[in-house]
């Protein structure tokens, strides 16, 4: 197997940098099923602590994306994968407000639960300049 030249490994960084803004653009505009497609992109290859940070957006969006389709078991279970899976980056991640993200989901799951209704669905805030590792336990 050969080794991919420096070069080309700045494009492919360059280029999954590209797709996970365009995942959280989706997300915060509620395009819930296309920002799981773009996401996945990006997951199918990872490896290590950013694939099961990924696989929590995945889980958010397609959680949100069964609430909006009347699925209320699909949404929760979702929902909760994405919790469980986010916990260890808290309370930052890649620049991904984890904390606040894992609040504002919280807080809709609980109305999912009790079957209320909410308008305001979270957003993923990205933090400029500021990238936490994995908190080690």
């Amino acid at each position: 197997m050969s080794k991919v030249p420096a070069e080309f490994q700045v494009i492919t960084d360059l280029a999954k940098a590209a797709l996970f803004r365009r995942g959280i653009a989706l997300f915060n505009r509620r395009e819930f099923f296309e920002c799981h497609e773009v996401l996945e992109e990006i997951w199918t290859p990872a490896r290590g602590p950013e694939r099961l940070f990924l696989q929590a957006l995945i889980h958010f969006a397609v959680g949100f994306y069964h609430h909006g389709r009347g699925n209320q078991a699909g949404a929760e279970r979702q929902l909760r994968k994405g919790l469980r899976k986010l916990a260890p980056y808290l309370p930052c991640y890649e620049t991904v407000d984890t904390e606040k993200l894992k609040d504002d989901v919280s807080r809709r799951l609980e109305s999912i639960v009790a079957r209320r209704s909410f308008a305001i669905y979270p957003r993923i805030r990205l933090q400029r300049g500021r990238s936490v590792a994995r908190r080690s336990s």
